[in-house]
């Protein structure tokens, strides 16, 4: 089930949107999509490495932590 969220951009924004996705051919939807799911697996990674960094005895770096989470 597909839900639908209404967001307002910015005009600066939505011009960049516009010509970003006639250029390369995408819908503005899938962009959307795109950036919501990049924006909540860093947040999901930030999360995660936060909480190994307090548990662990030792430091890890963002690629022991991508490693861990992919």
């Amino acid at each position: 089930m597909n839900d639908t969220l209404t967001i307002t951009l910015p005009p600066d924004i939505q011009a960049m949107l516009v010509t970003m996705t006639q250029a390369e051919g995408l819908s503005p939807e899938s962009v959307a999509q795109s950036a919501i799911r990049d924006y909540l697996f860093i947040h999901q990674f930030r999360s995660l490495r936060s909480q190994l960094l307090q548990k662990a005895q030792t430091e890890y770096t963002d690629d022991d932590i991508f490693e861990l989470v992919s």
